[in-house]
């Protein structure tokens, strides 16, 4: 059996009675026309089987209209939320995405980088940023357009929540329920994320006339182990302790898993505050008390700057609010 010739631009422009340009420029989503036409010659295409070829079409405007992306790990959920939300803008402006895993090591970042780039795309979100701007020195350096998502780093355009502002509103929580004997679940200082969040918390309990003692703001992994560990840290201090705050929620679940142990109630006997508002924080035997990141926001507005960086515009900077959630965790 022969195959079935490809269905051309041509065939598609000869069934809706318009000029091939103006049905390319339709399919690629560059026209200015009316609704309806645009509905008419998506329908003939759909009808005829036309497939947009996007070798041929990347050779004619020299873009593959794919985005690469980069995150530590979709396997957590806050990146997998931001990647979500890129997805769904870079596919609202007819672009494709690439993703891949770095699990915050230099190598992986790089071998990450160099698969994305070879593969053409037009540009870069990349998730996974340090605070020391490692791995990004070559992109500055062969001006290959890009936008940081969820971290900052230097000056580089970054869409990030105000994580600072975030944790500020953690520390007014707990100071405005009487909570100041305090300990704060750092996370890895190499991340804005975690050292913003810690920043602004500590500068607001400082400013309230109760700063956090230096060994009780201890650094571990962002996941539940490391959660466990740096709360297993703090109680052996032995220190008077009433709250914690947690730079994520998953850290702060670690924790509370942790204090379970120990028996000590959460809510009761120590306030408990995370970061992020993932759907589990609310659904917890003790619900947790947290600073919402608007996370799918962070992702679309990414696209957004990017795509004006792969216009040749200047890509900007954006600090996205936080909202605190308050639940029994520290009621």
């Amino acid at each position: 059996m022969s195959a079935r010739p490809r269905v051309t631009l041509r065939a598609v422009a000869e069934a809706t009675s318009l000029h091939v340009s103006t049905v390319a420029r339709v399919l690629n989503g560059t026209a200015q026309v009316t609704k309806e036409t645009e509905d008419r010659v998506r329908a003939a295409a759909r009808e005829l089987g036309y497939i947009r070829n996007e070798y041929a079409a990347s050779l004619r405007t020299q873009r593959t209209r794919i985005l690469g992306v980069l995150v530590p790990t979709l396997t957590d959920y806050v990146l997998a939320a931001v990647y979500e939300g890129i997805q769904e803008a870079a596919l609202a402006h007819g672009y494709r995405t690439f993703v891949t895993n770095t699990h915050d090591n230099a190598e992986q970042h790089a071998a990450g980088l160099e698969a994305l780039l070879s593969w053409g795309v037009d540009g870069l979100i990349i998730g996974d940023a340090r605070l020391d701007g490692s791995g990004l020195e070559s992109l500055v350096a062969n001006d290959i357009p890009f936008v940081l998502v969820s971290r900052r780093s230097g000056e580089h355009p970054a869409i990030t929540c105000h994580d600072e502002r975030g944790g500020e509103l953690a520390a007014e929580h707990l100071l405005g329920l009487g909570r100041t004997r305090i300990a704060v679940l750092a996370g890895q200082p190499y991340a804005s994320t975690c050292a913003d969040r810690t920043e602004g918390f500590l500068r607001a309990c400082a400013a309230a006339g109760y700063p956090v003692p230096e060994e009780m703001v201890v650094h571990s992994g962002y996941d539940s182990r490391g959660g466990e560990q740096a709360m297993s840290e703090v109680l052996a201090l032995g220190r008077e302790l009433d709250a914690v705050f947690a730079v994520n929620d998953v850290a702060a679940m670690g924790a509370a898993g942790v204090l379970r142990a120990n028996g000590i109630a959460v809510g009761e006997g120590i306030a408990l505050v995370g970061f992020n508002d993932i759907p589990l924080a609310s659904s917890l035997t003790v619900p947790l008390t947290t600073v919402r990141s608007p996370l799918r926001a962070m992702g679309a507005a990414a696209v957004e700057e990017l795509l004006v960086r792969v216009d040749g515009g200047g890509a900007r900077s954006r600090l996205l609010p936080p909202e605190l959630v308050v639940r029994a965790s520290t009621r």
